[in-house]
């Protein structure tokens, strides 16, 4: 079985049953599955899938390209022993693309739309303890329906140029945990590096009026705080004092406790909810103190300047395409990207899977969270995006490794912003219901051009030219040099800021850029300007930064991009993440010149 980890890092219960492995899988061309009821669980599907890569994938055993926008799934377990009363069986999908009804023993149990999102479903009314389960999962995937957050995903019958390979159906673990009917429902970590406090905001299900929650957080082996409450209501909010007055736990003479990508500072914590004749729910979790915002045109890393050294990361690998293969591929990527020496990534067009973000909390990564975008503007597709950002923050507000929001890339989904006040209020709302739901991040209204309200102005240029194209690289030095030549800049003619709006002093960041091509071996494909070697690539990379970090008015960059894909090959890996020249080079230039600027 593959991805057999667990797959919710930051709300762990010690019994759960992993549905990952070998399904029964059918294509539905004829959308025939609903009348002659394959939702029965009566019918044996002709295919095998190995779940949770998509059938595009060889991972999935069925390595298969074209488009079938509507695919069923079927696998039977068995719940261990008899069900008690006062159980519950919680079934959690990791994320299903796009639109997915669930089949317990024939019943319809629920249905979710949103491709890169997790949801649960209460299946308990419709299995028993000690008998087989039947689960089948009907999928839709409409692949011309241009209204629906797809990212990077063609919608055309072939991949083309930035737009890669498909993904319908299941593409994240598939689980399953019978808890108590008393439970934990939903946590929130609010560290508060200012007071040195963190709050804990916890949901429970009905009936824990009067039931004990106990809960006890260690930084290392030493035991920081430790408390239990008597529940009132199923709901508690508290805030929890970390640094308790010790002046070496703040990060006002070094890192102190708190998280940083140098210093990846965690804090275990553990929830118990009991009283005295029985323990109801266990859940343990992590947290880290660390506090991001914006002043006088800079970004703050727990009150200090914090300049950001990001690289563009696709997420898509040749074998499982939105799917990492493994648990370790997905902390590889993290691992090379600072032996590059960056600092984190802007995870671009896609909704990662939480263990990347684990990884990234634990290694010390900074990650810029993005989300899929539809291609044009409609009222479905502002509604669809809305509903994923809900979802989205819910999953991963508490992860310290995310410091940013990223809700719209380039104007895709607001293609007439720059005079469309519809389009304009779209993106404005964005930027406020993210605030609305989350106090401890910037959010981007626009990343690239045609900003909005905006914590950051985040511009993308990909004109540096080739060697031999002296002018070309000294435009682009001059329109990232300053402030007021950034502004005045035309992002393949596009402004900075759309119709209406205009800096408000924030900072900016440089969010896309390089894409330098090379090609290796016999695979082909395009990149921004090319080079024919190593030497010539590590030349033009230092080139490119070189002018990066002689602006006095960047906060930052993401260069574009950390690995190939498909037929892009601007990445500093290939596809099968291989260097393409030696990692300390890469370092050694961005060390260099980094280290002028902070000179």
């Amino acid at each position: 079985m593959l991805r057999e980890e667990y797959p919710r890092p930051q709300f762990v219960r010690e019994n759960w049953m992993n549905l990952n492995g070998e399904w029964e899988f059918a294509f539905d061309d004829g959308d025939v599955g609903l009348r002659e009821g394959w939702f029965r669980g009566d019918v044996t599907f002709a295919k095998r899938i190995v779940v949770p890569f998509a059938y595009q994938t060889e991972l999935s055993g069925i390595d298969d390209q074209a488009h079938h926008e509507i695919v069923w799934y079927k696998r039977e377990f068995e719940l261990d022993g008899d069900l008690d009363v006062g159980k519950e069986v919680k079934l959690h999908f990791g994320a299903v693309d796009y639109s997915a009804s669930i089949f317990v023993n024939g019943q319809k149990v629920g249905e979710h739309d949103g491709g890169h999102t997790s949801f649960t479903l209460d299946i308990t009314p419709f299995v028993t303890g000690g008998e087989a389960v039947t689960l089948v999962v009907r999928v839709f995937d409409p692949q011309k329906d241009e209204t629906i957050p797809r990212g990077k995903q063609s919608w055309t019958p072939e991949p083309d140029a930035i737009w890669y390979t498909n993904t319908t159906g299941i593409w994240q673990t598939v689980w399953l945990e019978i808890v108590d009917a008393l439970h934990i429902e939903k946590l929130r970590m609010t560290p508060n590096v200012d007071t040195g406090m963190v709050e804990l905001d916890l949901n429970f299900a009905d009936g824990v009026v009067g039931k004990r929650l106990r809960y006890a957080i260690h930084f290392g082996e030493t035991l920081v705080a430790e408390d239990a409450v008597t529940l009132t209501q199923n709901h508690m909010q508290r805030d929890v004092a970390i640094y308790q007055k010790q002046i070496f736990r703040s990060p006002n003479h070094n890192d102190g406790w708190n998280w940083t990508p140098e210093n990846p500072n965690l804090f275990q914590i553990e929830f118990c909810l009991e009283d005295d004749s029985a323990v109801y729910d266990e859940v343990l979790s992590y947290f880290g103190m660390r506090k991001v915002h914006t002043e006088a045109g800079m970004v703050y890393l727990n009150n200090r300047p914090y300049y950001q050294k990001l690289v563009l990361d696709q997420g898509y690998w040749r074998d499982g395409l939105l799917t990492a293969p493994s648990d370790e591929a997905l902390r590889y990527d993290i691992e090379l990207a600072k032996e590059m020496g960056f600092n984190g990534c802007r995870k671009h067009q896609k909704v990662e899977d939480p263990r990347f973000l684990y990884w990234a909390d634990t290694l010390g990564y900074l990650v810029w969270g993005e989300c899929a975008a539809a291609p044009v503007y409609t009222e479905d597709a502002a509604t669809r995006l809305t509903r994923e950002w809900l979802e989205i923050i819910e999953r991963d507000y508490n992860h310290p490794s995310i410091v940013t929001w990223v809700p719209i890339n380039e104007s895709w989904g607001v293609p007439g912003i720059h005079n469309n006040r519809e389009q304009q209020h779209h993106t404005q709302a964005m930027y406020h219901l993210i605030h609305s739901l989350d106090k401890t991040r910037p959010v981007i209204s626009n990343d690239g051009w045609e900003m909005t309200e905006t914590d950051i102005c985040a511009v993308h240029n990909y004109s540096h030219g080739r060697e031999d194209e002296p002018q070309k690289y000294a435009d682009f030095s001059r329109m990232i040099h300053d402030k007021e030549a950034i502004l005045k800049s035309q992002s393949t003619l596009r402004a900075i800021y759309a119709a209406g709006f205009e800096h408000q002093g924030a900072p900016i960041l440089l969010t896309e850029f390089g894409g330098i091509g090379f090609q290796t071996g016999d695979q082909t494909g395009w990149g921004y300007t090319s080079v024919k070697n190593a030497e010539e690539f590590v030349a033009d990379y230092s080139r490119v930064m070189q002018a990066v970090y002689s602006s006095n008015a960047l906060h930052g960059y993401c260069y574009t991009q950390l690995t190939d894909v498909e037929i892009e090959i601007n990445g500093l890996l290939t596809y099968d993440r291989k260097p393409k020249c030696e990692l300390k080079r890469i370092r050694e230039i961005n060390d260099q010149y980094f280290d002028q600027i902070v000179e």
